[in-house]
């Protein structure tokens, strides 16, 4: 005991002093054990001290390290040892309120459907039936061990490997026991560098943990939810579909799906525990737990009630019963009494005719009387046999009444569930044509856009294009105003070079000899559009000035 008391304080995390805990195990008799017993040590020293800050898993594999060698059969089960340790950590969340702890039918009908839907397997809901039947003839429910060798028998996994019901039930167990509400593979889009990187991600009822892969060892960070948090989808973008971002106070992280259905199944997911967070509500799984509890507690209570009206309404029939029978012996009496007063009558009547017949009328008045009486008293007795009868027949219609009401009970919780079906496929398509019509508007307003900007840049290259054509023109002027002068110019140069000949030929026939070639200036020429020395430097600077202030003021 000490060391179970020592490993149940390491595991609940309770604080403990080893040298206080070898006082209490002293082998005397002034110790707490010694002196109160080890229940009152345990619940005073130990249960009264957790805070709730323990591992559940770890507690419930020391117990189940203590009890699982002496209550659980190997030899035919078909599942393994730590299949046996979830089943059993599943019945202690499953089972009722109270000791010794059973599992009811209405329980393992849910574990088992959940069990054959985590296979992918249809659900025998008649042979379930038939096992019920049986069951309720024998007992309330399953122990721990029982519902262990149910499950290891594989009556309801029939044609399933050992792989496929694990998995099945590490499935059920994650979601049960673990609050795991949707697990699976997405990318990851990181907050340095950018990159997409794929983990395994579990979504619990406030925290969304990622890991490097499914066996959970190791883990690269969290996502805190609360109330404040948001989720929404995002367009494809840089090469990856099926976005969304997951909004919290602090950050933003965008996830990548594998395709649109798992996208909208961890969006709706998520959004749902945002929800349960806002509400304070508990995760499903618990919830659904209390509501099938506290209906069984119902029907409980309207059976209960049932059997009491039936023992009273037994009671008043066996009361009606007595004072028939008290009736009845009254009315034998009667007659017996009257058979031996006829008889004496007859004995006397011969003798006393005479004498007493006025007597013989008031007898016969008198027996006149108690057939009146015995003929009410027959009446009265068919009416009551009538309301007896009409009793019986009220109260095989008051079972066929509850049947019904049973039936419709059914009925109407199919119904619900298909409306609850169809407002969800409603609310996703109401949602998918609000994104498409966003979507839409984006796409018009856009495109009004460029349209806008396409309209401004025409207008300015107009502008700019009748500015270009305004000093093309103005430069074709200038040209023409060129070719004119160039013309004049040119005039004049034929007619100084024709002067010059004549004079030069007057001078030759004067003097009677040609002048040699003297060798020019050595100053430099002046070269333009119209040869050398057309002009001198002043008239060039003068046309120059000309034609910068000509193409200042076309500009």
């Amino acid at each position: 005991m000490k060391v179970l008391s020592h490993n149940l304080c390491t595991v609940l995390n309770v604080p403990h002093d080893p040298v206080a805990l070898e006082e209490h195990f002293r082998d005397d008799d002034e110790g707490p054990v010694s002196n109160q017993g080890y229940m009152p040590y345990l619940n005073k020293f130990i249960l009264e001290k957790v805070q709730g800050n323990f591992d559940k898993v770890e507690f419930n594999r020391m117990c189940w390290t203590l009890c699982a060698k002496k209550n659980l059969s190997k030899s035919l089960l078909l599942i393994s040892d730590e299949d046996a340790f979830k089943v059993w950590v599943i019945f202690n969340f499953l089972s009722e309120d109270k000791y010794p702890l059973i599992i009811v039918p209405e329980e393992i009908e849910y574990f088992l459907k959940k069990l054959t839907e985590a296979m992918g397997a249809g659900w025998q809901q008649e042979q379930f039936d038939h096992y019920k039947v049986a069951l309720n003839t024998s007992r309330e429910g399953l122990s721990a061990w029982e519902l262990i060798d149910l499950i290891g028998s594989g009556q309801f996994s029939k044609g399933m490997d050992r792989q496929t019901v694990s998995m099945a039930i590490n499935e059920v167990f994650n979601e049960l026991i673990l609050d795991v509400l949707k697990q699976g593979y997405m990318l990851k889009k990181g907050h340095k560098r950018k990159n997409w990187t794929e983990r395994w991600f579990v979504l619990k009822p406030n925290i969304i943990s990622y890991y490097v892969s499914e066996d959970l060892k190791d883990k690269k960070g969290d996502i805190m939810l609360d109330g404040n948090c948001c989720v929404e989808a995002l367009p494809d973008k840089d090469g990856k579909k099926c976005l969304f971002l997951i909004k919290c106070l602090d950050k933003s992280f965008e996830i990548s799906a594998s395709d649109k259905k798992k996208k909208q199944e961890w969006i709706q997911a998520i959004q749902t525990t945002v929800n349960l967070l806002r509400g304070g509500n508990p995760p499903p799984h618990k919830e659904a737990r209390q509501k099938r509890k506290e209906l069984r507690q119902k029907l409980l209570a309207e059976q209960e009630e049932l059997e009491r009206q039936m023992k009273e309404l037994q009671a008043a029939n066996e009361n009606k019963q007595k004072e028939l029978e008290t009736v009845r012996k009254q009315l034998e009496a009667a007659a017996a009494r009257a058979a031996e007063e006829e008889k004496k009558r007859l004995q006397t009547q011969v003798e006393l005719q005479d004498r007493f017949s006025l007597e013989l009328e008031r007898e016969k008045m008198v027996r006149q009387q108690m057939e009146e009486q015995v003929a009410q008293k027959s009446s009265e007795l068919e009416q009551y046999l009538q309301r007896v009868r009409e009793l019986e027949e009220m109260y095989k219609q008051l079972q066929e009444a509850l049947e019904d009401e049973k039936q419709a009970r059914q009925d109407e919780e199919t119904v619900r569930k298909l409306q609850a079906r169809l407002l969800e496929e409603e609310s996703a398509k109401r949602a998918e044509l609000e994104k498409w019509h966003l979507q839409q508007q984006q796409t018009i307003q856009m495109t009004e856009a460029e349209k806008q900007e396409l309209e401004n840049q025409r207008l300015i290259k107009e502008r700019a294009l009748q500015v270009a054509m305004q000093q093309l023109e103005q430069l074709e002027l200038e040209r023409k105003e060129a070719l004119e002068q160039y013309e004049e110019v040119k005039k004049k140069l034929e007619t100084a070079a024709n002067n010059t000949k004549s004079w030069k030929d007057k001078v030759a026939h004067h003097e009677g000899l040609i002048r040699l070639i003297q060798p020019g200036s050595k100053n430099p020429h002046l070269i333009t559009n119209w040869g050398p020395a057309a002009f001198t430097e002043a008239e060039l600077e003068q046309r120059q000035k000309s034609w910068k202030g000509k193409k200042a003021m076309s500009e």
